[in-house]
């Protein structure tokens, strides 16, 4: 049932996690619309069933908001790029609206609350900008209206009304302005967490777990597809004699010039993970057997070019590559990354900084 009335409210739209505040504002609007129609609608009503009487030409100007503000959610609903410029007609429509009441309604002494109720929403929804534009807007066409309504405010009541105006917008500016900045602050924190939780801390590259997810993901769309894919396990040879001879530092240097040449060295569409402590694994979509063993003899060549040095000395650096295809019915991760792991240690039998894949 709750599913059922939101997409009646606001439509199939959908927001990323780092459009959280545009999804706040645009949901705010849409209740905000429908909450003035039915408002506005429910003062109409009360005119017809002479419940509540209001004069003509504020009885047209209010049958007039509740039926554009009707429209504007229906072309909003499910239009999330729509916001900006249905919030501002909106916002137009509404001071129509105030300046109705405030023209045609002399008795209601409160109707100029219209007005300030107006501006929070402005901030929240067109920033603190258009906040104050239609706050000085407003501050004028009140000074100007009230030389020419019927009964006019006093002098010290429309003093305290613009005095109240800028008040209120003072007040929603650092409202808004910290809210907005708490919001992006949080965001940062939050992209730079997950970007920790996913990647390497020494490479920049994917973890083994975020790695091995994106190959689930990506093999499920193949196993739809029926396009092969292809694993390539990267193991550096005589890793351990690096670090023993030269120090851990030198070691977490290569692994960092080694990940940075294999990333380098792969399509955008690949993707790339640090499994182990000199162990990389590759992901190869849409890739066949010539493709996957091409791109392993591009990446060993690669590391092979790589020279890098430990302090006066250039290391020798060499991989290892075991190559693993799909190419008919869909495999696990799982069972393909071991195929692969096979075929990398046939390369270290027959002597490393090799290619293998078996048959």
């Amino acid at each position: 049932m709750y599913r059922i009335l939101y997409g009646i409210i606001f439509g199939n739209v959908s927001f990323p996690q780092s459009e959280e505040y545009a999804e706040f504002r645009y949901k705010f609007l849409v209740v905000l619309m429908l909450l003035a129609a039915v408002v506005t609608g429910a003062f109409v009503v009360g005119e017809y069933t002479k419940l509540n009487r209001i004069d003509t030409p504020h009885l047209v100007s209010m049958q007039l908001f509740t039926a554009t503000t009707v429209c504007l959610w229906l072309i909003l609903r499910g239009r999330k790029h729509y916001f900006q410029w249905v919030a501002w007609v909106y916002e137009i429509v509404c001071l129509m609206e105030d300046t109705s009441s405030l023209w045609f309604v002399p008795a209601d002494e409160l109707r100029v609350m219209w007005f300030f109720i107006n501006i929070p929403g402005v901030f929240i929804l067109l920033g603190a900008r258009a906040g104050w534009l239609i706050t000085i807007f407003t501050m004028i066409w009140l000074i100007v209206s009230n030389n020419v309504m019927p009964i006019p405010y006093s002098e010290n009541a429309m003093a305290t009304a613009i005095f109240s105006l800028l008040y209120l917008a003072a007040s929603f500016h650092v409202f808004v302005s910290r809210s907005v900045s708490y919001f992006l602050r949080m965001r940062a924190s939050n992209q730079q967490l997950e970007y920790m939780a996913n990647h390497d801390t020494l490479t920049g590259v994917l973890n083994a777990r975020a790695y091995y997810s994106a190959c689930d993901e990506l093999i499920a769309i193949a196993a739809r597809t029926g396009q092969p894919y292809a694993v390539l396990f990267v193991d550096l040879d005589h890793f351990k004699a690096i670090n023993d001879t030269h120090g851990h530092a030198a070691g977490d240097a290569v692994l960092q010039a080694v990940a940075k040449c294999l990333g380098q060295s792969i399509r955008q569409t690949d993707k790339l993970g640090r499994i182990g402590g000199e162990e990389f694994s590759i992901y190869a979509p849409n890739t066949n057997r010539a493709g996957a063993l091409a791109l392993a003899e591009v990446l060993r060549q690669s590391v092979e070019g790589l020279n890098p040095r430990a302090g006066e000395k250039v290391l020798r650096i060499t991989a290892s590559i075991g190559v693993a295809v799909c190419e008919g019915v869909a495999e696990p991760m799982q069972s393909i990354q071991q195929k692969a792991d096979e075929s990398m240690y046939v390369a270290k039998s027959l002597g490393r900084n090799r290619v293998s894949a078996l048959e």
